[in-house]
């Protein structure tokens, strides 16, 4: 009995380290004859990925492209297309998590974060709408975040631009359920990837002079998130069997949730417990609670 994913063609961002990369070794290995687009900026982690697809059975085809600039999103489907002739299932998962208070980031990084995680893969999928539509349906994965759901301090760019991934996935679901192009939203939890280390970099280059800052104390609490978090992050190979589920399920859901307690926490978060406490929760957890303590005592003497 064939995969349901055989001979198809799936066109995955940010392929080329976590959960991108899982992903496409996933299938490659699970899935006879799949046929992959795999993308990232990074050409030589792009090629190790592609090479262990191509060993495992996989036609693969490689583009390096940089998100935050949208022509090279629409030469990617371009690409695609003139190669395999189609793309049955595109999987928006490049991104990266702008970290720093919202008074201190300059625009110009604000920019940056909402080109590559929203305006990218928007101008991607434009590209692939129509073919899928002429072909009689398709699927559109966004990879977002719990993030996506729920604001928190010192991650304000980053959750406005899945928050808005979220609402234009919405309204992308509805507008294109007519064509049997059908949207889901994976929302990771922690992830064990080099997200965390590369929001502390994106960090630093934002503002270059933490400590002469109020914020300093919740920016030295960014380093010791990943501890944190470890306990209940997930392998990039374990979302990547919930973005499987979405790609293979006969009515996928809007949303799926791709963390340890993960529905749990938005339940309580969005609809039980009060906002000042839930407020009261993030700030202790990033280190709003320190800024308030050290600044108190700076204006007492």
């Amino acid at each position: 009995m064939s995969h349901p994913l055989t001979a198809q063609v799936v066109l995955i961002t940010g392929a080329s380290a976590g959960i991108g990369a899982a992903l496409a070794e996933v299938l490659a290995d699970r899935v006879p004859g799949i046929r992959l687009v795999l993308a990232a900026r990074n050409e030589a982690k792009l090629d190790t990925v592609a090479a262990h697809c191509r060993q495992a059975g996989a036609d693969v085809l490689n583009v390096v492209t940089d998100l935050e600039q949208p022509e090279q999103a629409i030469a990617l489907a371009e690409k695609a297309l003139q190669h395999f002739g189609q793309v049955d299932i595109l999987v928006n998962n490049a991104g990266y998590g702008q970290m720093g208070p919202l008074e201190l980031v300059p625009i110009s990084q604000c920019q940056r974060q909402f080109a590559v995680n929203l305006l990218g893969p928007l101008a991607l999928t434009q590209a692939l709408i129509p073919q899928m539509r002429d072909r009689g349906g398709g699927r559109i994965i966004n990879v977002s975040s719990l993030g996506g759901r729920l604001a928190f301090p010192i991650g304000g760019l980053y959750s406005a631009s899945k928050f808005a991934l979220e609402s234009l996935s919405d309204s992308l679901r509805m507008e294109l359920e007519p064509f049997n192009i059908k949207v889901s939203v994976v929302e990771p939890g922690p992830v064990s990837t080099e997200f965390i280390s590369v929001a502390g970099t994106e960090a630093k280059h934002a503002i270059p002079n933490p400590e002469a800052t109020p914020y300093y104390p919740a920016i030295q609490k960014l380093a010791a998130l990943e501890q944190q978090t470890s306990a209940n992050a997930w392998t990039s190979e374990q979302v990547a069997h919930v973005i499987i589920k979405a790609m293979t399920a006969r009515k996928p859901r809007p949303r799926y949730v791709a963390a340890t307690g993960g529905d749990f926490l938005l339940f309580m978060m969005r609809r039980v417990l009060p906002t000042w406490m839930v407020d009261k929760f993030w700030q202790r957890f990033y280190g709003i609670d320190r800024i308030a303590k050290e600044w108190k005592e700076k204006q007492m003497g």
